[in-house]
C-alpha cells in the first residue's frame, strides 16, 4: 500500500508538472513570435511609404507641367556615386527633366553646362531653345559625334561654339573652316590651331584647317596677315593665292 501510495503521488506530481512545462514553452514561443512580428512591423514602418518605381517616376517627370517641381529636380544634388543604384536612378530621371519643355530654360541651360552624362546631353542637344544647344556645344564632356552634329546646327552661334570645343574632330573643324557662313571670330580660332593653340595637334590635319581658313572669304585681314607667316608652305601659298 505504501508503495502504491508513493507511486500515486509521483504520478500526480508528474501530471501536475507536465502542464506547467507545456505552458512555459508555449509562453516562450508566443513571446518570440511577438518579438518577430514587432521587428517586422518596425522594418515596414521604416521603409519609405512614398517610393515610386523608376519607370513611373520617369513618365511623371517627362509629362509634368509643374516648372517648380522640374526645377527642383534639375538642381537637386546627385547622390554619391558609391550608392550606385541611387546614382543611376537620379541620372536616368534627369533625362526626363531635360527633355521636358516645361523645365525652365535656365535649368535646361544649367544641365547642359554641368552634366557629363551622354543621355542627358543628347536630349538637350535637340532642345528647341538655341541657348540650351549652345551650352551643350560648349560642354567639354560631349562625345565627339555629338558635338560634331552641333557643328551643323542651323543657328550660327551653336555651330561656332561647337567648332571651338576640343572634343570636335578634325574633320568637323575642317568643314567648319570651309563653311562660307563661318564668322571671323570662329575663323580666328581655327586659324591658329596647331600653332598658337593645341600645339601638340597633328601637323597635317591642323595645317589643312589653317589652309581652309586662309581660303575662306570671311577670314579677317589680321588673320590673313598671320597666316602669311604660317610654318606650313601650303597655308602661306593659300594666302598668296588671294592677293
Amino acid at each position: 500500500m505504501t508503495k502504491l501510495g508513493i507511486m500515486t503521488d509521483e504520478n500526480t506530481t508528474t501530471q501536475r508538472t507536465q502542464p506547467t512545462e507545456a505552458a512555459t514553452e508555449a509562453a516562450i514561443d508566443t513571446g518570440a513570435q511577438q518579438r518577430d512580428q514587432g521587428a517586422q512591423a518596425a522594418a515596414e514602418s521604416a521603409a519609405p511609404v512614398d517610393f515610386e518605381p523608376l519607370t513611373a517616376t520617369y513618365e511623371r517627370l517627362r509629362h509634368s507641367t509643374d516648372p517648380a517641381e522640374l526645377s527642383e529636380f534639375a538642381r537637386r544634388p546627385l547622390p554619391d556615386r558609391a550608392d550606385q543604384a541611387a546614382f543611376s536612378r537620379a541620372t536616368a530621371l534627369l533625362e526626363a527633366v531635360a527633355g521636358n519643355p516645361h523645365t525652365p530654360v535656365a535649368d535646361r541651360v544649367f544641365l547642359a553646362d554641368t552634366m557629363p552624362f551622354p543621355n542627358v546631353l543628347v536630349k538637350l542637344s535637340e532642345d528647341p531653345e538655341p541657348s540650351v544647344r549652345q551650352a551643350v556645344a560648349a560642354n567639354g564632356d560631349d562625345k565627339n559625334w555629338l558635338v560634331g552634329r552641333l557643328t551643323k546646327d542651323p543657328v550660327p552661334a551653336v555651330r561656332d561654339t561647337a567648332l571651338k570645343n576640343k572634343r570636335t574632330s578634325w574633320k568637323m573643324r575642317l568643314e567648319g573652316a570651309q563653311d562660307p557662313t563661318a564668322d571671323a571670330e570662329t575663323l580666328d580660332f581655327l586659324g591658329v590651331l596647331g600653332t598658337e593653340s593645341e600645339e601638340g595637334a597633328p601637323a597635317v590635319l591642323s595645317s589643312m584647317v589653317r589652309r581652309a581658313v586662309a581660303l575662306n572669304p570671311n577670314t579677317s585681314e589680321a588673320m590673313l596677315a598671320k597666316l602669311a607667316n604660317d610654318p606650313s608652305a601650303e597655308v602661306r601659298h593659300a594666302v598668296e593665292s588671294r592677293r
